[in-house]
């Protein structure tokens, strides 16, 4: 049985992401904030099967905390065969209000966070043949307005994604997932008008479901051998239309 590490992965796309690869993974649900959700899901997953999910705290905001909880991952079953880089801090920041903290917060879970894992877990995932998926996002290229720090820290962790899957080649395939619109930001309050506006630009003229991300990333650990240094775009076409 393999194990994969899931950052964020309590609730919303981590969550989905946690319940597919369960399927035939053991699976180590890291949380930050979101206690009761994780250990929810983790008893939900071993009911199916005993012994098959855990629950790790971290908060991701240091070199020390990833290797912490890199390490504690690997204890849970001996090692870790794939790693999903998904937790993701999301807001705001307009130039002009933009302070140095938010700058920390948004670069922090979104690019400091996947490179000292990754880091962290090289070796393990090196000797087991092992994986990486990150997840990106489609406005990594075309920039969100009033979004520049996170735009930024998506697009080097797009950068991070190639880096690495040339770097940790042969052993570790690299690759990244690009979500469009599949859940409304919970931190922000998208109105009505908003969402039928950002839908209509959507050539399937539709949102996506989290199990289109979460089968995807299924796709990358599990059925693609080959498939090394690259990001998929799941958005239904958006990025053509932004």
């Amino acid at each position: 049985m393999r194990n994969v590490l899931i950052t964020g992965a309590a609730a919303r796309l981590g969550r989905a992401i946690a319940e597919e690869l369960h399927k035939d993974h053991r699976v180590v649900i890291h949380y930050r904030n979101s206690a009761d959700a994780a250990r929810a899901l983790a008893k939900e997953l071993n009911k199916l099967r005993p012994n098959s999910a855990v629950v790790l705290h971290s908060g991701l905001d240091s070199a020390e905390a990833c290797s912490a909880l890199a390490r504690r991952a690997q204890e849970v079953w001996g090692g870790i065969d794939a790693l999903v880089n998904n937790a993701s801090a999301f807001h705001p920041t307009p130039v002009g209000k933009a302070t140095e903290e938010d700058w920390d917060r948004l670069i922090d879970s979104n690019l400091k966070a996947p490179f000292f894992l990754s880091q962290a877990l090289h070796e393990s995932l090196s000797q087991r043949l092992g994986c990486i998926v990150n997840m990106a996002d489609i406005h990594a290229e075309r920039p969100m307005p009033e979004h520049s720090i996170y735009c930024t820290a998506k697009a080097g962790l797009v950068m991070l994604t190639k880096s690495l899957a040339l770097e940790l080649s042969p052993q570790v395939r690299v690759n990244a997932v690009a979500p469009g619109a599949i859940l409304w930001p919970e931190q922000e309050a998208t109105n009505e008008a908003k969402k039928v506006q950002i839908t209509q630009r959507i050539p399937l003229a539709r949102t996506g479901d989290p199990s289109d991300i979460a089968k995807t990333v299924r796709f990358l650990v599990c059925d693609a051998p080959y498939i090394n240094g690259q990001v998929i775009a799941v958005d239904g076409g958006r990025n053509l239309n932004i």
